[in-house]
């Protein structure tokens, strides 16, 4: 019996280290346009993610979901319709010792979208929940209040970092990968992508464009790694025409990488309805991002939800076309990018095709939110806008990269 909990253990924690999520909150004291923000890059050996929606609590939500989580028992970020957003990445510094083999952090998730509107009511939930959690995550929320904090939770206790003080965040954000500030700090984890994204931030508040499409676009698909400082812009080939590969391991975006979600909160006295989620389902380096609004109407893009096959149509997409990045499918072939393939001198990478149609997608995304904030965007509008996406989207890889 003891050999079985080993064993059941030690593929528990090598099924942990896949989990290198990058994540951040931002205080809309820190960003351009006053709204706050959160912020998750994940990383897991759960590829095939999924939106799903539900009025299962005490407000209606939105989040990821594990595809193969058929009744979305764990949500992996989302928000609620208080204007509540949560997100994790893991941690692996917190618990001296395991208490058990349960991962638990996405169920915690989900019990906090049913029932959480602020920071305070999630705090009260961690301090309900019976003990040990089995948890060691970094838990980022905002609410609708202005609330923006990292919760470094682990089995039995949790510490607060608020980006409102600022003796935790004087430029009004934090970042966290996969070690708490309170933790063993020798036993810390993610520290290359850390080093990677926490420049990025310091340079974006400094010019006033913490935003949006800075995670998206800035944070995502940022290209340099952290620690060896070494960047795929410098070897990018003219064309595609002869493959040129590239080690490519613990940059922010990875082989992993299964999905990035940004939640933009709202201002002083602006509806709670105003609240928007960015999604990115599949690798960000060959997908686009595109915005859903909770909404009673069930007006979504199609292509983020499960279809019959029990996956969302972008993310098979996205998920082939990595393959053109990643062709070596033997022995460590996923430690390895053609960078020929992703980007290229003469623009006609698959990464620079998808941030092209990305851009025409938030641009309109722009469009239609002032409308929202405007009260001039009905149901009629909203399902022509998620009707335009599917169609933008399904082309794109249709007939950009021959993909059904």
């Amino acid at each position: 019996m003891k050999s079985l909990s080993l064993t059941l253990l030690t593929i528990f924690v090598a099924s942990l280290q896949i989990s290198a999520c990058t994540t951040a909150i931002i205080s809309g004291k820190g960003t351009a346009d006053g709204r706050p923000l959160l912020y998750k890059h994940r990383d897991t050996n759960a590829l095939q993610n999924k939106l799903m929606t539900f009025t299962d609590g005490k407000y209606s939500y939105i989040g990821i979901v594990n595809s193969s989580d058929k009744d979305g028992k764990e949500v992996w970020g989302g928000y609620n319709s208080a204007g509540f957003a949560i997100m994790n990445s893991a941690s692996y510094n917190l618990n001296d010792t395991e208490a058990g083999i349960e991962e638990r952090e996405g169920i915690i998730m989900k019990q906090a979208l049913q029932q959480c509107a602020t920071l305070a009511d999630f705090e009260k939930l961690l301090e309900s929940l019976p003990k040990p959690l089995y948890v060691n995550a970094n838990f980022g929320v905002i609410d609708a209040q202005g609330g923006a904090a990292y919760y470094e939770t682990g089995d039995y206790t949790f510490r607060k970092f608020d980006a409102n003080d600022p003796a935790a965040a004087p430029m009004g954000y934090i970042v966290r990968t996969n070690f708490s500030f309170s933790g063993d700090r020798a036993r810390d984890k993610g520290l290359s992508r850390y080093q990677a994204a926490e420049p990025l931030f310091y340079n974006a508040s400094l010019s006033g464009s913490l935003s949006y499409r800075f995670l998206l676009q800035d944070v995502s698909r940022h290209l340099t790694h952290g620690l060896t400082g070494t960047n795929l812009y410098d070897i990018m080939p003219q064309d595609t025409v002869k493959p040129v590969f590239a080690a490519f391991r613990d940059y922010i975006p990875r082989y992993s990488t299964s999905s990035v979600i940004v939640v933009q909160g709202i201002k002083d006295k602006e509806p709670v309805s105003l609240t928007t989620m960015w999604t990115i389902l599949g690798s960000p380096l060959t997908t686009m991002a595109v915005p859903v609004w909770l909404n009673a109407d069930n007006i979504y893009p199609s292509v983020l939800f499960a279809d019959k096959t029990g996956n969302a149509k972008i993310c098979n997409w996205s998920l082939e076309l990595k393959k053109r990045l990643f062709p070596i499918t033997r022995g460590e072939g996923n430690d390895y990018i053609n960078v020929a393939a992703l980007i290229t001198k003469d623009k006609k990478g698959i990464l620079q095709k998808i941030l092209s149609v990305e851009d025409r997608v938030l641009t309109n995304t722009e469009i239609t939110l002032n409308k929202k904030r405007n009260n001039e965007l009905g149901a009629p509008e909203l399902k022509r806008t998620c009707e335009w996406i599917d169609d933008m989207v399904k082309d794109t890889y249709f007939h950009e990269f021959s993909i059904q």
